[in-house]
Protein backbone atom coordinates (compact mmCIF):
# COMPACT_ATOMS: atom_id res chain seq x y z
CA UNK A 1 0.00 0.00 0.00
CA UNK A 2 1.44 3.41 -1.07
CA UNK A 3 0.39 6.93 0.56
CA UNK A 4 -2.38 7.49 -1.92
CA UNK A 5 -4.07 3.95 -0.91
CA UNK A 6 -4.51 5.69 2.71
CA UNK A 7 -5.57 9.20 1.34
CA UNK A 8 -8.65 7.18 -0.71
CA UNK A 9 -9.08 5.53 2.44
CA UNK A 10 -9.69 8.60 4.11
CA UNK A 11 -11.40 10.21 1.51
CA UNK A 12 -14.04 7.44 1.54
CA UNK A 13 -14.45 7.17 5.13
CA UNK A 14 -15.47 10.90 5.57
CA UNK A 15 -17.71 10.47 2.38
CA UNK A 16 -20.97 8.66 1.73
CA UNK A 17 -19.22 5.95 -0.02
CA UNK A 18 -19.62 6.42 -3.62
CA UNK A 19 -17.63 4.74 -6.16
CA UNK A 20 -14.29 5.93 -7.44
CA UNK A 21 -14.02 2.86 -9.98
CA UNK A 22 -10.46 3.33 -10.68
CA UNK A 23 -7.25 1.30 -9.83
CA UNK A 24 -6.95 2.55 -6.31
CA UNK A 25 -10.40 1.46 -5.52
CA UNK A 26 -9.43 -1.72 -6.92
CA UNK A 27 -6.14 -2.26 -5.05
CA UNK A 28 -8.29 -1.84 -1.94
CA UNK A 29 -11.16 -3.89 -2.31
CA UNK A 30 -8.61 -6.69 -3.31
CA UNK A 31 -6.88 -6.18 -0.51
CA UNK A 32 -10.01 -6.13 1.85
CA UNK A 33 -9.53 -2.90 3.11
CA UNK A 34 -12.62 -1.91 1.67
CA UNK A 35 -15.86 -3.56 0.78
CA UNK A 36 -18.46 -2.62 -1.30
CA UNK A 37 -22.03 -2.45 -0.02
CA UNK A 38 -25.55 -1.83 -1.53
CA UNK A 39 -27.51 1.20 -0.74
CA UNK A 40 -31.26 1.18 -0.04
CA UNK A 41 -31.91 2.56 -3.03
CA UNK A 42 -30.36 -0.16 -5.20
CA UNK A 43 -26.97 1.75 -5.51
CA UNK A 44 -23.85 -0.18 -4.74
CA UNK A 45 -21.47 1.95 -2.55
CA UNK A 46 -18.04 1.12 -0.82
CA UNK A 47 -17.29 1.29 2.82
CA UNK A 48 -13.99 0.82 4.93
CA UNK A 49 -13.74 -2.23 6.28
CA UNK A 50 -12.31 -3.16 10.14
CA UNK A 51 -8.62 -3.93 8.08
CA UNK A 52 -8.72 -0.18 6.69
CA UNK A 53 -9.83 1.02 9.56
CA UNK A 54 -7.01 -0.50 11.29
CA UNK A 55 -4.35 0.61 8.13
CA UNK A 56 -5.21 3.81 8.67
CA UNK A 57 -4.47 4.03 12.63
CA UNK A 58 -1.27 3.05 11.84
CA UNK A 59 -0.54 5.12 8.66
CA UNK A 60 -1.26 8.22 10.74
CA UNK A 61 0.73 7.09 13.84
CA UNK A 62 3.81 7.23 11.21
CA UNK A 63 2.69 10.26 10.21
CA UNK A 64 3.08 11.69 13.21
CA UNK A 65 6.44 10.12 13.98
CA UNK A 66 7.75 11.77 10.94
CA UNK A 67 6.49 15.09 12.10
CA UNK A 68 7.68 14.77 15.35
CA UNK A 69 11.17 13.59 13.82
CA UNK A 70 11.17 16.46 11.31
CA UNK A 71 9.92 19.28 13.29
CA UNK A 72 13.00 17.93 15.86
CA UNK A 73 15.73 18.03 13.08
CA UNK A 74 14.09 21.43 12.25
CA UNK A 75 14.47 23.21 15.57
CA UNK A 76 18.19 21.92 16.33
CA UNK A 77 19.08 23.61 12.61
CA UNK A 78 17.16 26.57 13.86
CA UNK A 79 19.07 26.53 17.12
CA UNK A 80 22.19 26.05 15.42
CA UNK A 81 21.75 28.96 12.80
CA UNK A 82 20.74 31.33 15.85
CA UNK A 83 24.19 30.32 18.17
CA UNK A 84 25.96 31.46 14.89
CA UNK A 85 24.19 34.78 15.55
CA UNK A 86 21.61 34.78 12.81
CA UNK A 87 17.85 35.64 12.81
CA UNK A 88 15.85 32.55 12.24
CA UNK A 89 12.40 31.69 10.99
CA UNK A 90 10.11 28.64 10.53
CA UNK A 91 6.89 27.97 8.81
CA UNK A 92 7.93 31.39 6.33
CA UNK A 93 6.08 31.45 2.63
CA UNK A 94 7.96 33.32 0.61
CA UNK A 95 7.48 34.54 -3.03
CA UNK A 96 10.39 33.19 -5.45
CA UNK A 97 11.24 34.27 -8.70
CA UNK A 98 12.35 31.60 -11.40
CA UNK A 99 13.49 32.65 -14.25
CA UNK A 100 13.57 30.88 -17.78
CA UNK A 101 15.79 30.75 -21.01
CA UNK A 102 13.40 34.16 -22.00
CA UNK A 103 11.30 37.01 -20.19
CA UNK A 104 8.44 35.29 -20.89
CA UNK A 105 9.48 32.43 -19.16
CA UNK A 106 9.76 33.91 -15.98
CA UNK A 107 7.26 33.74 -13.23
CA UNK A 108 6.93 33.59 -9.67
CA UNK A 109 6.53 30.73 -7.55
CA UNK A 110 5.45 30.41 -3.25
CA UNK A 111 7.95 28.17 -1.27
CA UNK A 112 7.83 27.34 2.28
CA UNK A 113 11.43 26.69 3.15
CA UNK A 114 11.61 24.79 6.74
CA UNK A 115 14.51 27.23 7.98
CA UNK A 116 15.08 30.42 6.29
CA UNK A 117 17.42 32.79 8.47
CA UNK A 118 19.82 36.09 7.66
CA UNK A 119 22.83 37.67 9.09
CA UNK A 120 22.03 39.88 12.06
CA UNK A 121 22.89 42.95 10.22
CA UNK A 122 21.88 46.51 9.15
CA UNK A 123 24.11 46.46 5.43
CA UNK A 124 21.75 44.35 2.91
CA UNK A 125 24.96 42.92 1.52
CA UNK A 126 25.78 41.82 4.75
CA UNK A 127 22.49 39.42 5.13
CA UNK A 128 23.18 36.79 3.43
CA UNK A 129 20.10 34.93 3.05
CA UNK A 130 20.37 30.87 4.16
CA UNK A 131 17.46 28.33 3.51
CA UNK A 132 17.35 24.70 5.07
CA UNK A 133 15.62 21.74 3.78
CA UNK A 134 14.76 19.28 6.27
CA UNK A 135 14.38 15.77 5.13
CA UNK A 136 13.31 13.02 7.22
CA UNK A 137 12.40 10.24 4.96
CA UNK A 138 13.93 8.88 1.80
CA UNK A 139 10.66 8.60 0.06
CA UNK A 140 10.29 12.56 0.53
CA UNK A 141 13.60 13.80 -0.40
CA UNK A 142 13.86 11.43 -3.06
CA UNK A 143 10.18 13.26 -4.29
CA UNK A 144 11.56 16.80 -3.52
CA UNK A 145 14.75 16.29 -5.83
CA UNK A 146 12.44 15.92 -8.98
CA UNK A 147 11.09 18.86 -8.57
CA UNK A 148 13.49 20.79 -10.03
CA UNK A 149 11.29 24.17 -9.36
CA UNK A 150 11.25 24.00 -5.75
CA UNK A 151 15.15 24.37 -5.40
CA UNK A 152 15.20 26.89 -7.78
CA UNK A 153 12.65 28.99 -5.62
CA UNK A 154 14.67 27.90 -2.74
CA UNK A 155 17.93 29.44 -4.26
CA UNK A 156 16.27 32.20 -5.56
CA UNK A 157 15.33 33.60 -1.95
CA UNK A 158 18.59 32.31 -0.22
CA UNK A 159 22.10 32.53 -0.93
CA UNK A 160 22.80 28.87 0.02
CA UNK A 161 20.49 26.10 0.08
CA UNK A 162 21.16 23.12 2.39
CA UNK A 163 19.40 19.84 2.62
CA UNK A 164 19.89 18.66 5.85
CA UNK A 165 19.56 14.67 6.12
CA UNK A 166 17.88 12.64 8.91
CA UNK A 167 18.66 9.17 9.67
CA UNK A 168 16.44 6.34 8.56
CA UNK A 169 15.02 2.97 10.90
CA UNK A 170 18.98 1.73 10.59
CA UNK A 171 20.22 4.80 11.98
CA UNK A 172 21.91 5.63 8.99
CA UNK A 173 21.36 8.81 6.70
CA UNK A 174 18.71 8.40 4.56
CA UNK A 175 20.65 9.53 1.57
CA UNK A 176 24.44 9.88 0.42
CA UNK A 177 25.61 13.06 -0.56
CA UNK A 178 26.22 12.75 -4.31
CA UNK A 179 22.58 11.90 -4.22
CA UNK A 180 21.68 15.66 -3.81
CA UNK A 181 22.30 18.39 -6.54
CA UNK A 182 26.08 19.97 -6.52
CA UNK A 183 24.36 23.33 -6.78
CA UNK A 184 22.69 22.63 -2.45
CA UNK A 185 25.02 21.89 0.63
CA UNK A 186 24.32 19.02 2.62
CA UNK A 187 23.71 18.14 6.31
CA UNK A 188 23.36 14.74 8.42
CA UNK A 189 22.97 14.11 11.41
CA UNK A 190 24.85 11.85 13.55
CA UNK A 191 24.86 11.14 17.40
CA UNK A 192 22.91 14.62 17.61
CA UNK A 193 25.30 16.44 15.90
CA UNK A 194 24.73 18.35 12.75
CA UNK A 195 28.00 17.24 10.39
CA UNK A 196 28.59 19.45 7.09
CA UNK A 197 28.88 16.45 4.51
CA UNK A 198 29.45 19.39 1.26
CA UNK A 199 29.25 22.88 1.82
CA UNK A 200 26.92 24.97 0.21
CA UNK A 201 28.33 26.65 -2.97
CA UNK A 202 28.03 30.59 -2.06
CA UNK A 203 26.31 32.83 -4.31
CA UNK A 204 26.83 36.58 -4.88
CA UNK A 205 24.85 38.32 -2.57
CA UNK A 206 21.12 40.16 -3.35
CA UNK A 207 19.25 42.31 -2.22
CA UNK A 208 16.09 41.00 -0.52
CA UNK A 209 13.23 41.59 -2.48
CA UNK A 210 10.32 43.76 -0.83
CA UNK A 211 8.14 40.77 -0.48
CA UNK A 212 10.98 39.04 1.06
CA UNK A 213 11.00 41.94 3.74
CA UNK A 214 7.25 42.15 4.66
CA UNK A 215 7.16 38.38 5.36
CA UNK A 216 9.62 38.50 7.33
CA UNK A 217 7.95 41.79 9.03
CA UNK A 218 4.75 39.96 9.59
CA UNK A 219 6.11 36.78 11.05
CA UNK A 220 8.29 36.41 14.64
CA UNK A 221 11.69 35.25 14.48
CA UNK A 222 12.50 32.25 16.84
CA UNK A 223 14.41 32.75 19.88
CA UNK A 224 16.84 30.58 21.56
CA UNK A 225 14.90 29.29 24.56
CA UNK A 226 17.41 27.07 25.21
CA UNK A 227 21.22 25.49 24.38
CA UNK A 228 21.53 21.58 23.98
CA UNK A 229 24.14 19.47 22.90
CA UNK A 230 23.48 19.97 19.17
CA UNK A 231 26.93 20.97 17.58
CA UNK A 232 27.86 21.63 13.67
CA UNK A 233 31.11 19.61 12.48
CA UNK A 234 32.98 20.88 9.11
CA UNK A 235 34.19 18.29 6.67
CA UNK A 236 37.68 17.49 6.92
CA UNK A 237 39.88 19.11 4.96
CA UNK A 238 42.96 16.68 3.24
Amino acid sequence: MKRIHAQRLREVYRSAGWPYQDIVEVDLLAAGLLERISSGTGHELIRVTDAGIAHLAGAAEGNRQARSAHEALVDKVAESMMRDGRLVWTGLNLRARLTGESNEDTHWKMCQPDVFSIRNSSRQEYLEPVVHEIKVSRADLLGDLKRAEKRQSYLDVGGQCWYVLGNGPKGKPIAEPDEIPNECGVMIMQDNRLEVARLAPRRVAKNLPFSIWMSLAKATPMRLSRVDSVQVTLPCQA
